[in-house]
């Protein structure tokens, strides 16, 4: 039937004769590119086959070492970093951020020292912030008497502001600046204003030692803060950021008290990181309300989705869109999410593997500060006679801020793979040649040989099943043991 055809087909076509197979090995071992295996064969002493093979097995052995261990290496992802200093003709400036440490006017919180408690519960989905259980009863009851209260047009309206009073010089490059210059923004410190928000392609550093200029009038009388909550200096304070993200002041905000002249150089550092598995950034992660990615962004769009899902809201001072959470919300919902955030771990950064993993590409500045007493005598009364305050205002409210770069020129920290597959290619062909003398051509023979061999194989234990016999037909020369029978019969 079919099978005793299949059968013949693969003893007459596929399985060649056994002298036939002899002959291709033999064959194939003295015309292969395989370095060594010729002289095994063709040489007829028999010290001299067992030196070669034994010089053939360990050139094996030190390749298959070799190879097995780049392959764990190129699988442990390992990195370098580089660091390159390039210099240039211009530099981007960047943004800066400017806040004072009293937060809200004081004519306006005399009798409501509840705002700075409920501040710090609104922030506080931007910076920790514990509150003391004394302070429950009186919250409760001011949002009680209060719920049409805002709090963020309260600060708008109450919080520091910037104008020709609390901003007395304003230079950038040599150019006068002005308040209108700078750009609104809510942080943890209430209203801060942004210089440089909008990464204008004209300011530009082409010379360094030069940069912005900033005389603050801090008003204390003007301005207050509530010392029992931790807030007991008197300045100023920023920070230094790329203009395409936001201000984060909680660890990275520099400070200058009032009576000081703050001079802060400037480096630019750019990072590139690698993505994972060598790195811990995802070049595929965007943000819906930041135009670059950075932790700092993705952290925030982080905690406004799940405050959103959880109180039907969304805090003003994170990104999106979507209902403003009244007073009664932040207290009741707001506060214990942020909190809930915190302890169970939903909103991460760092790692590959959290929420907000490390940006692949990010610009920061490194400064140093240093300080000085602002103004000397003949200043004082220079400052005195034009602003028409007294020396002892002007020690206790003014602050003198310059910032500029060090020198044009950015670093440039890049993190590399320590090997790419060309070079693990490169490195396992070079292993290869020297040992053995083998090339791809050489791969592709030996992988043909065993292929035709393997083939071979499957073949013989096919022919050799237990079900063949059956197969077989039975000889014309011999009777088959119906006839036999027949035969019997007959006599």
């Amino acid at each position: 039937g079919i099978l005793e055809k299949i059968r013949l087909y693969l003893i007459k076509k596929l399985l060649p004769h056994l002298e036939d197979r002899r002959k291709y090995h033999q064959e194939f071992a003295s015309s292969t590119s395989f370095h060594g295996v010729h002289n095994i064969v063709q040489t007829r002493s028999k010290t001299r086959k067992v030196l070669w093979l034994l010089v053939v097995a360990g050139c094996m052995a030190i390749v298959i070492w070799q190879i097995c261990s780049r392959f764990i290496y190129y699988f442990s992802w390992p990195t370098t970093t580089t660091v390159v200093v390039q210099y240039v003709e211009n530099v981007k400036f960047p943004a800066v951020t400017f806040c004072n440490l009293n937060r809200f006017q004081a004519h306006a919180v005399n009798n409501l020292k509840i705002i700075f408690l409920i501040w710090n519960i609104v922030s506080g989905v931007l910076k920790k912030f514990g509150m003391e259980d004394k302070h429950s009863q009186e919250l409760n009851d001011f949002l009680l008497g209060n719920q049409n209260f805002s709090i963020k047009e309260f600060t708008r309206k109450n919080g520091f502001y910037l104008n020709s009073s609390t901003l007395l010089e304003c230079e950038f490059f040599g150019k006068p600046c002005y308040p209108q210059d700078f750009e609104h923004i809510f942080t943890e410190y209430g209203n801060c204003f942004t210089f440089n928000h909008n990464d204008l392609p004209a300011r530009r550093v082409s010379l360094s030692g030069r940069g912005l200029h900033l005389l603050f009038d801090v008003q204390q009388e003007q301005f207050t803060d509530e010392p029992a909550l931790g807030y007991t200096d008197a300045g100023i304070t920023f920070v230094i950021h790329s203009p395409e993200e936001l201000p984060r002041f909680d660890g990275l905000g520099l400070l200058t008290p009032v009576g000081t002249h703050a001079q802060v150089a400037i480096r630019q550092l750019k990072s590139i990181i690698q993505e994972y598995p060598w790195g811990e950034c995802k070049p595929d992660i965007k943000l819906h309300y930041h135009k670059i990615y950075s932790t700092n962004g993705c952290l925030r769009e982080c905690k406004a989705r799940y405050i959103k899902d959880w109180c039907g809201c969304l805090p003003f001072i994170l990104p999106g869109n979507g209902t403003e959470c009244d007073l009664m919300k932040f207290y009741n919902c707001v506060y214990p999410a942020v909190y809930d955030i915190e302890i169970k771990g939903l909103c991460t950064v760092g790692s590959h593997n959290s929420t907000c993993p490390a940006p692949c590409e990010e610009t920061d500045y490194p400064t140093t500060v240093t300080y000085s007493s602002f103004g000397g005598e003949k200043a004082i009364k220079y400052f005195s006679t034009k602003l028409k305050k007294s020396p002892e205002y002007i020690r206790q409210n003014l602050v003198l801020i310059d910032i500029k770069y060090h020198d044009l020129s950015y670093k440039m920290t890049q993190q590399q793979k320590a090997l790419t597959i060309s070079e693990l290619l490169a490195d396992v062909g070079g292993q290869l040649g020297l040992f053995c003398g083998a090339s791809m051509i050489t791969i592709i023979e030996l992988l043909e040989y065993i292929f035709t061999n393997f083939c071979w194989m499957c073949i013989f234990l096919l022919l050799k099943a237990p079900e063949m016999p059956q197969w077989n037909n039975p000889s014309q020369n011999q009777p088959t043991h119906k006839e036999k029978n027949k035969g019997i019969q007959e006599c």
